[in-house]
């Protein structure tokens, strides 16, 4: 489920400071958002979960701050399969700059602890990352780079207040993504503009984008999924394709709550 969250929220485009302050244009305190999970099971797409987001305005060692919570939780379908429990905070200052992210997941039969801590020295970005594996093992490690760096639930914050404005069918973006285990990167493509309709009953104007991460092992990009998100100020993702380790699932939103913007996405 790991790529399912990571590419549920990019929009990026590339910043000149590592810091990346940025003005939010895209959310507000209080938006939250619901999903519903889908597996193709023999050829048939069953409901095996549900998913939320929401957002809240909170305090971060004594600064202003927005903490993103994302739960993924799987039904007894899947759960016989490849059971999902998941629970991911991300804390970003009032200018959207990462500042701390947790995942805590049950994947199959492993659950694992992602930490990511984030610092600003110079003019640079300084993580420093930790994971707990499910056999209690820890891996520790940091990383102090001249770009931004950035983490499944702080990227979204972040990324939905971008223009895809003269975006090009084929247009890529690349940048660094942090987890508990090192920094790599992804790369996003721009692959068009289609309508989606989401289970709220609901058809929107998307901008569709695929996902891929850079594997070290293989020495090029996997593909991880499509994501399609709508066409207006609030960029929020109606539908994903998602490419799992046991087969392809599929995440449509059934409820949008507390959006900051208009939604002029809606096609009649």
């Amino acid at each position: 489920m790991r790529n399912f969250i990571i590419t549920l929220f990019l929009l990026l485009a590339t910043s000149a400071s590592a810091q990346c302050p940025l003005e939010n244009k895209a959310f507000s305190s209080g938006e939250y958002l619901s999903y519903n999970l889908y597996f193709n099971w023999k050829f048939v797409w069953v409901k095996v979960g549900t998913a939320s987001l929401s957002t809240v305005s909170t305090n971060y060692q004594g600064k202003s701050a927005y903490r993103t919570s994302l739960i993924t939780r799987s039904n007894g379908k899947l759960d016989n399969v490849y059971a999902i429990r998941d629970t991911l905070t991300g804390y970003v200052t009032t200018s959207l700059s990462p500042l701390y992210f947790r995942k805590g997941a049950r994947e199959g039969d492993r659950y694992t602890v992602d930490e990511v801590w984030y610092s600003y020295p110079n003019g640079k970005c300084k993580v420093k990352m930790h994971r707990k594996r499910h056999n209690n093992t820890h891996n520790r490690s940091e990383k102090t780079v001249n770009d931004c760096v950035y983490d499944m639930l702080n990227i979204f914050t972040r990324a939905r207040s971008y223009s895809s404005s003269g975006w090009q069918k084929g247009h890529t973006i690349k940048f660094n993504v942090a987890d508990g285990n090192g920094v790599t990167t992804g790369m996003l493509r721009y692959e068009g503009k289609e309508t989606v309709k989401g289970e709220n009953g609901v058809k929107y104007r998307c901008l569709k984008l695929t996902y891929s991460e850079w594997s070290s092992k293989k020495q090029k990009y996997k593909h991880y999924g499509s994501f399609f998100v709508t066409d207006d100020a609030n960029h929020v993702p109606i539908r994903l394709d998602i490419v799992l380790n046991v087969g392809d699932a599929k995440a449509y939103v059934s409820s949008v709550k507390g959006l900051r913007n208009p939604i002029t996405s809606v096609v009649k």
